[in-house]
């Protein structure tokens, strides 16, 4: 009766991920009490650790880089639907969303989650190795991705203001699918040796060696509960998006400050998944999780929103800053230099999250 009873029980990442489907059901849209809020927040919490466990069991079945590509494909999807959604919804405020939501995972991913890896992986092994051939190449692109859609609008005269014209957001969508595409293409055909992680003596290692592989029907369950995961994770965090700006407002702090805290919550499974690769010396697969999801984020949030203008009726703004371009090419400097050598020490990994910290200070105080 005992064995029955324990073969009837279903593991909590298997009820956590329904259950936020179903809570996010009956609160999409509403004004939460403080009570329900709690028990949002628990759930949520709940649906990261679920997401980071499904997404390393799939990537343990398919292996580095396909791993580290579900996931980072998998939270952009969802992520770029509630965008769409948002600015459909946000009127006035829709305007900036689609800019202000791609450049917080850019510093997100690109100085918060790389230095977060670069030191714990340096801490704790010596020093991190990765390959600089795999992680250059994500970089170029992310790079090149970057100035095409959030630095190039500032500059352009056909419209005033910050935006591109009809063609000019045509040409940087189809920019943005295309270097996606070549990358992936990169990534797991060509040049898979690349992105795969690397011992202290540079050699490439192929698989982890100390599991079995799962089968692949429960890689497909968890391929399908790490979709309810992502989904719970990226509508809940919209559902707590109110009572965010409120205690944002109480505080005198500026509103973008509430765009940053969702996508840090958004982004929670690739960082936690990130954080535990560096810890068992897999920085390079860190690294891939970074750099794929700002690549992702911004290849495919470009042209969804680019595509949702043709019924959008507000403007669409693009262009940056000059505080956020200084940040911008500070970040692509910094890491060029860190990505030359193939393995990082903790300053590295301290001079990113300082950048990240300069990021998060001027978002409070700009």
């Amino acid at each position: 009766m005992i064995t029955r009873v324990r073969a009837l029980t279903l593991p909590w990442t298997s009820v956590v991920p329904v259950l936020a489907v179903v809570l996010l059901v009956f609160t999409w849209g509403r004004d939460l009490p403080g009570v329900v809020v709690g028990v949002v927040t628990v759930v949520l919490a709940g649906a990261v650790l679920a997401a980071v466990h499904h997404a390393e069991v799939v990537a343990h079945r398919v292996g580095e880089p396909f791993g580290s590509l579900v996931l980072a494909v998998a939270v952009t999807v969802i992520e770029v639907a509630l965008i769409v959604t948002l600015m459909v919804d946000g009127g006035a405020k829709g305007a900036t969303l689609a800019r202000d939501t791609v450049f917080a995972a850019v510093m997100i991913t690109c100085n918060g989650i790389v230095g977060l890896c670069l030191l714990v992986g340096s801490l704790r092994h010596g020093t991190a190795v990765f390959n600089p051939e795999g992680t250059g190449a994500a970089l170029a692109t992310v790079a090149t991705l970057a100035t095409l859609s959030l630095v190039l609008p500032t500059f352009t005269t056909s419209k005033p203001g910050p935006e591109f014209s009809s063609v000019q957001l045509t040409f940087a969508a189809l920019s943005s699918l295309i270097l996606y595409g070549l990358f992936v293409a990169t990534q797991t055909v060509r040049h898979r040796d690349y992105f795969l992680p690397l011992t202290k003596h540079g050699e490439v290692i192929t698989a982890d060696s100390h599991a079995e592989a799962p089968s692949a029907r429960t890689a497909l369950i968890s391929l399908g509960l790490l979709g309810l995961a992502l989904i719970g994770v990226v509508g809940l965090a919209k559902a707590v998006s109110p009572t965010i700006e409120s205690v944002v407002e109480s505080a005198g702090l500026k509103h973008a400050v509430v765009g940053v805290i969702i996508a840090l919550l958004v982004l929670l499974p690739e960082t936690i998944a990130a954080l535990r690769a560096a810890r068992r010396d897999r920085v390079q697969t860190s690294l891939n999780l970074a750099l794929g999801s700002a690549m992702a984020s911004i290849g495919l949030t470009i042209p969804a929103v680019a595509l949702a203008t043709i019924w959008l009726s507000g403007p669409l703004i693009l262009g940056l800053g000059p505080t956020h371009m200084l940040l911008l090419v500070l970040t692509v400097v910094v890491a060029s230099l860190t990505v030359v050598p193939g393995r990082a020490t903790p300053l590295q990994g301290g001079v990113h999250l300082v950048i990240f910290a300069a990021y998060l200070e001027l978002a409070i105080n700009p």
